[in-house]
């Protein structure tokens, strides 16, 4: 199974939303360099989620969003890595990290940066986390392969 990185997104601090960049270094046991997330939270890495997720949102009403806007480090595409079990290994471009969570709470509208319904952010349950397991850089366009999972 493969997918592909249609975007790599990095903010300086948390909980705010994140700007698309070419390409980017993921450090083990750390996540991207530069971004407020890494190092703070060995399971919570690096977070994904998908291109479609995000269009789907638009379709429910919510307008302007774009890669980024929802904090996730990578946006892919072809690819839904929330359907695979916690311990699930990937590898993106030169990267290794296994998949550590899937879903997230959500804030109240009224603390989202999004302002985003509770119940219209698909985001909640689709959102991945990962841990870098061996560093590289990733870079837009790059492969996303599935190499292991436990299948339950």
């Amino acid at each position: 199974m493969e997918g592909i990185v249609l975007s790599i997104n990095i903010s300086e601090k948390k909980g705010e939303p994140k700007t698309p960049i070419s390409e980017g270094f993921f450090r083990k046991d750390f996540g991207l360099e530069g971004d407020g997330h890494a190092g703070v939270d060995i399971y919570r890495q690096v977070t994904f989620l998908d291109i479609e997720t995000i269009e789907e949102m638009k379709v429910l009403g919510i307008e302007g969003l774009k890669p980024g806007m929802i904090a996730e480090n990578i946006t892919t595409k072809n690819i839904k890595l929330y359907r695979f079990p916690i311990g699930t290994k990937i590898k993106v471009g030169e990267v290794f990290l296994e998949i550590t969570m899937i879903g997230k709470k959500c804030e109240k509208p009224e603390n989202c940066s999004l302002k985003i319904e509770v119940d219209k952010c698909l985001a909640k349950s689709r959102i991945v986390f990962a841990k870098v397991i061996e560093s590289g850089k990733i870079k837009v366009g790059d492969i996303i392969k599935v190499l292991d999972y436990k299948d339950e």
